[in-house]
C-alpha cells in the first residue's frame, strides 16, 4: 500500500507545498500532478464539480505519484465519506468554528474504534495501490485531515481546536477570516491573527497552514513557520502566466520559456 507522503513530512515537521484546483478539468489535474506539488487539493467548496469529476480527478493524480486531497464542501459525515471511499489521500474542512466541529470531522474520515467512517467502496484502495482488506487496517494512519481556520470564533479557540487529537493541520483561509472580522485579508493588521493560528499550531504540534497568493508569498510564510502552504489555484496561475506572456509578447520581447524563472 502507498503511505502517504504528506502525512510523513507534516509529522516529521517539514513544508508541504501545494495548490488549489478550482477547474473542473481532469487535464489540468494531471498536467499540475506531475510538476512537483507535495499535494494537489480539489475544491469542491468553491468550484462547481461533479462527484464523477473529483473521482476521476483522484484517480489521475494518484496514478500520477501525486498526493490527491479534496476540500468538502461542508464539514459533514456524508461528504467526508464521499471523497474518502474515491480514494482521496486527505480532506480539507472548512470554516471549522469549534472543538466540537473538528472532532466531528476526525471521526469521519477515521475508521472504528478512532472513527465513525463506513467501510465500502473500491476506489478508496485501489488509488493506495492496495487490497480492500490492507487500506481497512491502515487507512487511520495514512488520511491527512486538515481543518480550516476562518473565521474569528475559530481565534477565540484556536489553541483548543488545534488540540483536537486526528488533526493533522490547521488552515487559514485569509480572506473568510478577514471577512469575519471586518478587515483587509492582504493588510497588515491581520498578521497578528494568523500568528495566533501559528502559535497555536506550534503548541499542539499540528502543521500551522495558510493559503499564499503567489510563490514569493508561499516562501516567506515558510519561513514564519508554516507547514502546509498552498500556492495559489490553477485557474489564478493560468491567468497569471498567460497575461504576462501577452504583455511580452505585445511589446516585442522574446517570450520565456516555461519553467525558466530566475532562481530564488
Amino acid at each position: 500500500m502507498h503511505e502517504n507522503p504528506v502525512k510523513r513530512k507534516l509529522r516529521a515537521g517539514q513544508a508541504c507545498v501545494g495548490t488549489w484546483l478550482n477547474l473542473d478539468s481532469v487535464f489540468a489535474a494531471e498536467v499540475l500532478a506531475v510538476n512537483g506539488a507535495d499535494w494537489l487539493v480539489i475544491d469542491m467548496e468553491h468550484s462547481p464539480f461533479a462527484w464523477e469529476t473529483v473521482s476521476h480527478m483522484i484517480g489521475v493524480i494518484a496514478h500520477r505519484g501525486g498526493v490527491p486531497m479534496v476540500r468538502v464542501p461542508f464539514n459533514s459525515l456524508e461528504n467526508i465519506k464521499r471523497v474518502l471511499d474515491m480514494g482521496a489521500y486527505g480532506i480539507v474542512v472548512p470554516m471549522v468554528n469549534s472543538v466540537a466541529e473538528a472532532e466531528a470531522a476526525v471521526r469521519a474520515a477515521l475508521y472504528p474504534p478512532r472513527g465513525v467512517r463506513s467501510v465500502g467502496g473500491f476506489l478508496r484502495a485501489a488509488r493506495f495501490d492496495a487490497s480492500a482488506a490492507e487500506y481497512l487496517a491502515r487507512a487511520n494512519d495514512e488520511i491527512v485531515v486538515v481543518i480550516q481556520a476562518e473565521h474569528r470564533l475559530h481565534l477565540e479557540r484556536a489553541a483548543e481546536i488545534a488540540s483536537v487529537p486526528g488533526v493533522d493541520a490547521v488552515f487559514i483561509g485569509p480572506n473568510d477570516m478577514a471577512a469575519s472580522l471586518g478587515l483587509a485579508a492582504t493588510g497588515p493588521e491581520m498578521e497578528p491573527h494568523f500568528a495566533r493560528v501559528l502559535a497555536a499550531c506550534q503548541a499542539a504540534g499540528v502543521a500551522p497552514g495558510i493559503h499564499a497568493g503567489d510563490g514569493a508569498a508561499a516562501h516567506r510564510r515558510i519561513a514564519q513557520g508554516f507547514r502546509f502552504v498552498a500556492v495559489g489555484n490553477d485557474a489564478g496561475i493560468l491567468e497569471r502566466y498567460v497575461a504576462a506572456e501577452l504583455r511580452v509578447a505585445r511589446a516585442g520581447g522574446a517570450v520565456v520559456p516555461a519553467g525558466a524563472g530566475a532562481a530564488e
